[in-house]
């Protein structure tokens, strides 16, 4: 009888847990919108099965002055310990909010690696653009995204269309 009642505690804590995930805010969600739909793949979609992705994110206004940057990081796993992440300028023009995709590196959270960045904990299996000055503040937005909530996106939720977002990104131009 303890053991069923303690079971019972146990699940009841669990689906409470499950049921509590507060939703992904609004501007992650477009932000992630944008990556998931673009013709580069940015999320890597089009070869996963998976059905939800792990985000956290980070709005900066000081790094860019004048800029809003929200940073968007794509948790492979539920550890926190790899991912890729995203460099997104936001604008607003009229009633639309325009996501401007501009760096994009993969990364993983450790102690070895190049000596600028072992203080952040963050190597970069594949450096983002611009050089330093980059790499540090997208590490250092790495550290602040961790201590934030990570949030649980399903795919299809992704994919439907919003007439007052729209997508850019630096590979648009090339």
């Amino acid at each position: 009888m303890k053991n069923a009642c303690l079971a019972l505690l146990l699940l009841s804590c669990l689906s409470a847990t499950v049921c509590a995930q507060e939703e992904a805010p609004k501007v992650l969600r477009e932000a992630a919108h944008c990556l998931a739909i673009k013709e580069q793949d940015w999320l890597g979609l089009q070869n996963s099965k998976a059905t939800a992705l792990s985000l956290g994110y980070v709005v900066d206004t000081k790094s860019y002055p004048g800029e809003e940057v929200l940073y968007l990081v794509d948790y492979t796993g539920h550890s926190r310990t790899e991912g890729l992440v995203f460099t997104i300028f936001l604008r607003r023009q009229d009633r639309r909010r325009i996501f401007d995709i501009q760096n994009n590196a993969k990364f993983v959270r450790s102690n070895k690696g190049d000596a600028e960045f072992r203080k952040e904990g963050v190597t970069f299996v594949e450096p983002p653009l611009w050089g330093t000055w980059t790499q540090q503040h997208i590490a250092r937005a790495i550290r602040r995204i961790e201590r934030q909530p990570m949030f649980v996106v399903r795919i299809k939720d992704l994919l439907k269309p919003s007439a007052l977002t729209q997508c850019e990104s630096y590979a648009d131009r090339q």
